[in-house]
């Protein structure tokens, strides 16, 4: 049988509530133009009945929503979850909420999502960039809808960005390693055409320099993703290396579970064998089997800080906004995967 109920709308409240239709307008968008009283009235009304406003026609009014678009490059890795934690609390405190989509470090579906973003009439979006040409993000300038880069440097004429000092970040974790006693690393990387994984590289290069020692002494093993799969097949590579790492440093901690597993599977020793540093700092990080050194990146802080440079651009005094560019520093938390007593001797 059909559902022959009938929508309750605003003319609905009014009626119920003896007010004028402008009355529960302002309820609903001005709350500080109405009386306490009055308010609390219209507001019971609307509670009895069951009254749901039309966001697609506020939205058709305004010419925006009141979502905020979130694209990241891995909803697989929990760094990107406590991210989005962040945006989502400083969202919600706005009265805004976040469309959450996933890319999968794809330039093409960042492209898809971001257009839909655009048919949407988001209120702004946050995205970390997988496209390094950025292509996606200036073809979606054209619309007119505000973004901020996240855990992406971006130039202030191209708008806000909230990133993580990579360069400094790198060169935290080779530090320790060479503090140990290595005098090489091997660096587990995802793809290079992310900027990220650059210069997180490039931060190792300089804690090399400053050692004395050639580039040389920094082995590059390339993955197509930053995940514990590709992480697993560079452990299996780095035991056929000869000679055999003492060290290896990777790109983020889920490389360095999958780094663990396999060796652990080849019965080689963390970090007696090879010591070990992941970055990102994520929870599994430390609840491994063995412990993982990591370089901590303040995820949720990331999520709060670009959100809130959002709605500064998009809030009442936007026309004013002026892009900023927010770099945090990162940490280095030693833990039992990287403390070797002595550097082994590579085999």
């Amino acid at each position: 049988m059909a559902n022959t109920a009938r929508r309750v709308g605003i003319k609905d409240i009014a009626r119920a509530a003896q007010v004028s239709v402008g009355t529960v307008s302002n309820v609903l968008n001005r709350p500080e133009a109405v009386t306490r009283r009055t308010r609390e009235r219209v507001l019971a009304v609307i509670r009895e009945q069951g009254y749901v406003r039309s966001e697609s026609a506020r939205q058709l009014r305004a010419g925006h929503s009141r979502i905020l678009g979130l694209l990241v490059l891995d909803m697989a890795n929990p760094f990107f979850v406590e991210m989005a934690a962040g945006a989502e609390g400083a969202a919600r405190t706005a009265g805004l909420g976040v469309m959450l989509c996933n890319s999968a470090q794809s330039p093409a579906e960042e492209a898809e999502y971001l257009a839909m973003f655009a048919e949407q009439r988001v209120h702004g979006v946050l995205v970390s960039s997988a496209d390094e040409t950025g292509g996606t993000l200036t073809d979606f300038a054209r619309h007119g809808i505000p973004y901020v880069s996240v855990d992406v440097l971006m130039p202030h004429t191209q708008g806000c960005s909230v990133s993580v000092d990579d360069v400094t970040g790198g060169a935290l974790a080779v530090r320790h390693l060479l503090g140990q006693g290595h005098q090489s690393v091997t660096y587990v990387s995802g793809p290079l055409r992310l900027s990220q994984v650059r210069d997180r590289r490039d931060g190792a290069l300089r804690a090399l320099e400053e050692a004395g020692l050639a580039p040389e002494a920094l082995r590059l093993l390339e993955g197509e993703r930053l995940d514990v799969a590709t992480g697993r097949e560079a452990g299996a590579r780095l035991l056929g290396l000869s000679p055999r790492p003492s060290a290896v440093f990777c790109a983020n901690d889920l490389l360095a579970l999958g780094v663990l597993q396999a060796l652990y599977g080849a019965g080689v020793t963390v970090p007696d064998d090879m010591a070990l540093v992941g970055y990102d700092d994520i929870e599994f990080a430390a609840a491994a089997a063995v412990p993982i050194t990591s370089v901590r990146q303040p995820a949720r802080a990331l999520g709060e800080t670009a959100t809130d440079l959002l709605l500064a651009e998009t809030g009442p005094g936007g026309a004013e906004h002026e892009h900023r560019s927010i770099v945090f520093q990162p940490e280095l938390v030693v833990r039992r995967s990287s403390q070797t007593g002595e550097a082994p001797v590579p085999r």
